[in-house]
């Protein structure tokens, strides 16, 4: 498939907006619908973007003959409806992360992907982010093995807004979302699926009804663990933190930004095209729609993430 591609996008939130950057460095690709629930905010993104088609129903998205391909950073309750809705109009899809809150909605896709055998994907961003790559590309050359991964997932969000500084029109998960990326991550850098998984979770919040703090423990068949503490408590630097400890070196990640155990930086620049791991996850969307291939991050490789998070569910409810 040489012609450019034409995509829609719902979701004009912090999220979204960041597709729409990312998309602008990619040849070959073109926005032509936005969805998203308010139309005066959506039609100001849009005008922004040059996006023609607005409207705050994916139906009408997905009525577009021209669409070949969706890209859901709409709320999380939403994401495997809709992906599955995607789908079934004939539309390839790619679900920002987390791909369900609930395990038998993931299964539903995953099924769904089969059947219609289209391009589906998860936005599992640690996956493409440079300096998690990079720690890749040195255990696939066979020079680093994970001992231990150590995570902090930390934010300051005691009130329901997005990382824009507005209100959400929904509630975030520490376990869901937040745990997503973690538990995927260290399967995936480890080449060797989760075995074991434990969970404690703090009070949860009276109004905003979910936990703010939680610790979980991971064990790979391999043999490698991982702790992950997460809080939407922590009043000091915001995001998530790694620390890779192998038998060879250490390794600390923050976002695109990587340090050996000394704190020296090293140098991830020429790891990929971009140091955006957005937008190398839109590359790879799109790739694998040109290409007629799975995509890193398909719903069936990040489908077993979804599987120990249920597991860690039915723990923390028993």
């Amino acid at each position: 498939m040489t012609r450019t591609l034409k995509v829609a996008l719902a979701g004009a939130g912090a999220f979204g907006i960041k597709h729409l950057d990312g998309i602008q460095n990619i040849d070959g690709v073109e926005v032509v619908s936005l969805v998203s629930r308010e139309l005066d905010k959506t039609r100001e993104v849009a005008n922004k973007y040059g996006i023609a088609h607005v409207s705050t129903e994916l139906d009408d998205a997905l009525a577009l003959p021209e669409v070949d391909a969706v890209i859901l950073c709409t709320p999380t309750q939403m994401h495997a409806a809709q992906a599955i809705a995607c789908m079934k109009a004939g539309k390839h899809v790619q679900v920002e992360i987390p791909l369900c809150d609930m395990l038998a909605e993931g299964e539903e896709v995953l099924r769904v992907q089969q059947q219609t055998g289209l391009v589906a994907m998860c936005g599992h961003t640690r996956r493409f982010n440079p300096s998690h790559q990079w720690v890749n590309g040195k255990i696939k050359a066979g020079e680093f093995n994970i001992q231990q991964m150590d995570v902090q997932t930390y934010f300051f969000r005691r009130t329901n807004m997005n990382a824009l500084g507005q209100p959400r029109s929904w509630t975030d998960h520490l376990l869901w979302h937040h745990a997503a990326h973690t538990v995927d991550l260290f399967a995936y850098q480890c080449g060797s699926p989760v075995v074991q998984a434990n969970a404690l979770q703090g009070p949860i919040h009276p109004t905003l009804g979910i936990a703010m703090d939680m610790s979980i423990q991971l064990k790979a068949a391999n043999g490698a663990i991982c702790t992950l503490s997460l809080s939407f408590n922590n009043d000091g630097p915001l995001g998530t933190f790694f620390r890779y400890i192998g038998d060879s070196g250490t390794y600390i990640a923050r976002y695109d930004d990587l340090f050996n155990g000394k704190e020296e930086k090293i140098d991830v620049s020429q790891v990929a095209v971009s140091m955006n791991g957005i937008e190398l996850q839109d590359r790879e969307f799109f790739a694998a729609i040109r290409e007629g291939r799975e995509p890193n991050a398909s719903i069936a490789q990040v489908l077993p993430c979804y599987r120990v998070l249920h597991q860690l569910e039915q723990q923390l409810q028993g």
